[in-house]
């Protein structure tokens, strides 16, 4: 519709007269517009404003059970997708038709029945797949929720706290970044370290997993080295009470603790591994993180860093991987950081370099990039 020569006519036509009444206004005489790129702009902000929405719509459809259904059913239609899951069919509809409008599912207009693609079947419906994406849309959807009340700590140069986001933020994340790990963390990214897994193999070798939340890498890594003990930190009660309720699910209760601590004071010394996914840039005082885990890992040991896949410079991020990293770093990482004492504020793209420069000041002296996917990068980190 938006792309009807008719229709963009029209609006160029108005424009130009809008531009005609204002061109003596001081803005009009210092600056020439091009009514076809404003244009371009306007219904690129149209496609936005969609996305915006279907982040929302995404979540619908995952709680429903819509793509679950579709994966399962083959071509539906408004009536069917209604009745195998229990749901209006009003709803249904509409929904179909947005997911269609948005190319998620396509629409044959000669049977009125609309199909989920292979591919977008696993992209949201099978949780052991690397390209699972629901929890990423949860998370950008709790980030979105909370967004007013971020917007009233910028005003104040204040910070808001991952303890004070909706439980969609720390679900999203989990399930989010929980693909990838089990995708990556034992048949790569340990590999990756210099003689950790032949450690992590043998009996009484100790791990600790550093801002932990629900416990998924820390999980992953019990599960695949039986002859290991782990403790997962995190400051968020919440996150560790439900991180302990999963290893008890697991059937790892006996090698497997959980502890409410922060990065800066976590107990234990003499680790063989620390490991910090996903969570460095966002701790308010990161070099006193690396200070406390240069204390407590062994003369021999490693600490494992994931973070965001990020360059060193602005350039590098400007990619749709790292318009998603600078979104959440404004709303989610920035302000958690700012909330805390210290509050440097890495940021979500913060960089090798600058994540080089923090556990140097903490008083490491190895640092190397050993692996990365399109959404993480992986740091090997030694005494």
């Amino acid at each position: 519709m938006w792309s009807h020569p008719g229709i963009i006519r029209d609006m160029q036509k108005g424009m130009v007269r809008m531009t005609e009444l204002k061109q003596t206004t001081e803005a009009q005489q210092s600056a020439d517009v091009d009514v076809d790129k404003l244009m371009a702009f306007v219904f690129r902000s149209v496609e936005e404003v969609g996305a915006t929405l279907n982040t929302a719509l995404v979540v619908m459809g995952d709680q429903l059970g819509y793509y679950r259904a579709m994966a399962a059913s083959g071509p539906t239609t408004p009536r069917r997708l209604a009745d195998d899951t229990g749901t209006s069919e009003p709803y249904a509809r509409e929904w179909l038709n947005a997911q269609a409008a948005g190319e998620t599912v396509t629409y044959d207009e000669t049977s009125g029945e609309y199909t989920l693609p292979p591919e977008q079947a696993v992209a949201f419906t099978d949780e052991s797949s690397p390209a699972y994406l629901p929890g990423f849309f949860q998370l950008a959807l709790g980030t979105m929720r909370d967004s007013s009340r971020v917007v009233d700590q910028v005003r104040r140069g204040a910070g808001f706290g991952w303890d004070q986001h909706t439980h969609d933020v720390h679900e999203g994340c989990e399930r989010f970044f929980r693909p990838g790990y089990n995708a990556h963390l034992v048949s790569e990214w340990l590999p990756a370290l210099d003689g950790v897994v032949a450690k992590l193999e043998t009996a009484g070798t100790r791990v600790a997993d550093i801002g932990c939340g629900y416990g998924a890498s820390t999980i992953i890594m019990a599960q695949a080295y039986p002859a290991a003990s782990f403790t997962g930190f995190d400051y968020h009660a919440g996150s560790i009470d439900e991180a302990r309720t999963r290893a008890q699910a697991a059937g790892l209760g006996d090698r497997v603790r959980f502890e409410v601590a922060p990065a800066d004071s976590f107990d234990g010394n003499g680790y063989d591994l620390v490991t910090t996914f996903d969570a460095l840039h966002d701790m308010g005082d990161p070099v006193g993180a690396a200070e406390h885990v240069r204390s407590a890992i062994a003369d021999d040991g490693t600490w494992m860093v994931v973070e965001p896949m990020a360059g060193d410079h602005v350039q590098d991020n400007l990619n749709p991987v790292g318009r998603a990293y600078y979104g959440f770093s404004t709303l989610l990482c920035t302000p958690g950081s700012l909330s805390q004492e210290v509050g440097l504020a890495l940021g979500a793209q913060a960089g090798p370099a600058r994540i080089r420069d923090v556990v140097t000041q903490g008083g490491f002296t190895r640092f190397d990039r050993v692996a990365e996917t399109p959404f993480n990068q992986v740091y090997e980190i030694r005494p």
